[in-house]
């Protein structure tokens, strides 16, 4: 589980290469990210994000 908004890991575990892209990508999709948790929240469909590439 990743906190979106400080971009750390608050439970499990990923492998140190795999955890720097997932959290290199929170950052940089942080606000689509928290928009995606608000529609979620109302249990609207959520928007499509971009793959880190």
């Amino acid at each position: 589980m990743v906190d979106i908004c400080n971009a750390r890991v608050i439970k499990g575990v990923l492998p140190s290469r795999q955890l720097k892209l997932v959290l290199a990508w929170c950052v940089i999709h942080q606000d689509e990210l928290m928009q995606n948790w608000e529609l979620s929240k109302d249990g609207k469909p959520l928007n499509g994000i971009s793959p880190l590439i």
